[in-house]
């Protein structure tokens, strides 16, 4: 029996209406728009662009500075490689970011006691009042997405998102 959606494909064997995945044709050419990963990556990319649109003009940040500031705002002290491995940025974005964040004030940089070699990073009072500022704007731009979904279908998209990270994990880790 089909569900809602479905349809069926050569073969008899259900898909969800425009569905992506194993289920596609494999000869042909690569269908970027239902490509999973190319999907994932555009609509990242449209998420990050529309929220800093928010706080770029009014507060001058780039979005590796408000990735810093939230990573900070949340877990306090974190070194930069700490920063690197919490957003999946690279050291060489972090570096800019953090070097401009500390010029504006917004960022300390101290030498960490146990490892010299390495400079442990907090947000400033000016930086936890631009943070502060910012997570409402935050909130309200994700209550504003998340208002087209239903309480179910965003849990179930929350539910997807976790278990697709837990796949990709699987899948790294082999």
């Amino acid at each position: 029996m089909e569900r809602t959606g479905e349809k069926r494909e050569s073969g008899g064997k259900a898909s969800r209406g425009g569905a992506v995945g194993a289920s596609e044709d494999t000869s042909g050419p690569l269908r970027l728009e239902r490509f999973l990963p190319y999907r994932f990556s555009i609509l990242a990319k449209r998420l990050s662009d529309t929220l800093a649109r928010e706080y770029a003009d009014r507060f001058g940040l780039t979005i590796p500075e408000w990735r810093v500031m939230a990573v900070l705002g949340r877990d306090q002290k974190l070194s930069a490689s700490g920063i690197c491995d919490r957003t999946l940025m690279d050291k060489v974005t972090v570096s800019r970011a953090v070097s401009r964040l500390v010029e504006h004030g917004r960022v300390a940089s101290q030498v960490d006691a146990q490892d010299r070699r390495r400079s442990i990073l907090t947000l400033t009072s000016k930086g936890r009042k631009v943070y502060r500022e910012i997570v409402p704007l935050a909130r309200s731009y994700e209550a504003r997405l998340l208002d087209g979904l239903s309480l179910r279908e965003q849990q179930s998209l929350d539910r997807l998102l976790s278990k697709l990270a837990d796949r990709i994990a699987s899948i790294d880790a082999s």
